[in-house]
């Protein structure tokens, strides 16, 4: 941790990972990882029933045959009652530290869960879909909604670039989308220093731009199975988590977008990936800013990331409701959606202007 000063003088914690491992059969060095952070002797893993097979055994076995005591435990859903059994199970057990090792539900468990217990954490990703693998937030599902929960960074990321080429390309396009989004998150913060005088860093934005404006330039070399667009992607993740930490908030890459994906989950009977609504969403959002739109469409596009609610899967009736519920998500959160949100006549017009329903 780094203690640093905003602009008004107050102190504030910026947490960052202490290391961030990315290559080829990097997930054998989670030993070397632990014994550089001095951990423990006991770990336990949180996994799915896949990832398991994945990376969750591998890391159990590297783990044991180098002297550790290691517990794992099968996470289906990141719910605050998996979070409330992994922490009973790490007490149970007396972890020294928590080790998320999947894709998604696995890393928020076990951030939140080792949060709480105030003991180290490590994610372990096996794919590239959003960008909680590095983040200081947990999406976790609360009273049947999705929460964005303030956690701890991870204290190391260990991300196995051939694993992640190998998951679904769908998951690294999702990623994507999160990490492109980050263009509409950062004019929604600028709006609120503008308008709200809320806290805002320079740093911290410009970075999450550049993450994003690298990635959009790239998409043409983004494609399925090759471990150098995995490497791209990974690296945009971690640039974007290191944003959140400089901030101190999701702000620099959460913004209206986010509102969309997380109304959209909230409605629709199948959501899409949580990359591919927040993709779509800031196509909608950055023509409401009277930006580029069509910019964040090409570029997605060329990811091969839906940009339509058909190629979501989702009916074009959500869409609407989802884009007139938005402002209410998160309403301390001021965006370019204000505080009464659009109207039927507007948000049918944004939705259809920008060709995501017809």
């Amino acid at each position: 941790m780094n203690l640093n000063q905003d602009k008004h003088g107050e102190a504030k914690w910026m947490q960052l990972p202490r290391d961030v491992v990315v290559g080829t059969g990097v997930i054998n060095d989670i030993t070397n990882v632990c014994n550089d952070l001095k951990l423990g002797s006991n770990a336990l893993i949180v996994t799915g029933k896949k990832t398991r097979y994945i990376a969750g055994n591998t890391v159990h076995d590297e783990l044991e045959a180098n002297g550790r005591n290691v517990e794992m435990l099968i996470t289906s859903s990141a719910t605050m009652d998996e979070v409330k059994r992994v922490e009973d199970e790490a007490m149970k057990y007396g972890s020294n530290y928590l080790l998320g090792v999947g894709s998604g539900n696995s890393i928020d468990v076990a951030k939140l869960a080792a949060t709480k217990l105030d003991i180290p954490f490590l994610s372990v990703p096996t794919a590239a879909s959003h960008d909680g693998i590095v983040s200081s937030r947990a999406s976790i599902i609360h009273d049947s909604k999705t929460t964005s929960i303030q956690s701890n960074a991870p204290m190391a990321v260990v991300a196995d670039t051939e694993i992640i080429a190998n998951a679904p390309y769908r998951l690294l396009a999702a990623g994507c989308g999160d990490i492109i989004s980050n263009y509409t998150a950062v004019l929604d913060w600028e709006l609120a220093h503008r308008l709200r005088n809320e806290s805002f860093s320079e740093y911290a934005a410009s970075l999450s731009r550049m993450t994003a404006k690298i990635l959009l330039d790239s998409a043409d070399s983004i494609k399925p199975d090759l471990e150098s667009s995995a490497r791209l992607v990974v690296k945009a993740l971690v640039s974007s988590g290191v944003a959140m930490s400089i901030a101190g908030s999701s702000r620099p890459a959460s913004g209206s977008e986010h509102m969309f994906s997380h109304a959209l989950d909230s409605i629709a009977s199948k959501p899409a990936l949580h990359g591919e609504e927040c993709g779509i969403g800031s196509i909608m959002m950055m023509y409401l800013h009277g930006g580029d739109w069509e910019m964040i469409r090409d570029g997605l596009k060329k990811i091969r990331v839906p940009t339509t609610a058909k190629e979501l899967g989702i009916e074009d009736k959500y869409i609407i409701e989802a884009l007139l519920i938005s402002h209410t998500i998160r309403p301390e959160r001021y965006t370019i959606l204000g505080t009464s949100g659009l109207t039927s006549d507007a948000a049918e017009a944004v939705a259809k202007t920008t060709g995501v329903i017809s």
